[in-house]
């Protein structure tokens, strides 16, 4: 089964996460999301193998976070619509294995869909 990793090559965990799977022998597909954005429907389809509620999804210290207001917002509609408009906001690194992901925060979490 393949592997999918949401990867921002700046981040230090993303980079942790991809160095585990490289170490284990698997290659998975790199989606640089901030030069590639998830629209509405792949980030839907993204909560849904995470099980995870949208906010998960969200990074809080990035700046546009707080210019957004986001702290205050209770619809998910708003925050998807966030996410979409500000890629930024996207935690990292995700793997995707299948119908299953996780958010690999801390890195040794993608151990969670290894074979």
């Amino acid at each position: 089964m393949d592997f999918i990793l949401y990867h921002n090559p700046r981040c230090s965990k993303s980079r942790e996460a991809l160095a585990l799977l490289t170490a284990r022998g698997l290659t998975p597909t790199i989606v640089e999301y901030l030069r590639t954005p998830l629209d509405h429907a792949a980030l839907r389809a993204l909560l849904g193998k995470l099980a995870v509620p949208v906010r998960a999804l969200l990074r809080e210290k990035e700046a546009a976070y707080a210019a957004l207001g986001l702290d205050a917002v209770d619809d998910e509609a708003r925050l998807l619509d966030a996410l979409v408009a500000h890629p930024e906001l996207l935690e990292r690194p995700i793997l995707v294995r299948g119908e299953r992901a996780v958010i690999a925060r801390p890195p040794n979490r993608v151990e969670e869909l290894l074979p």
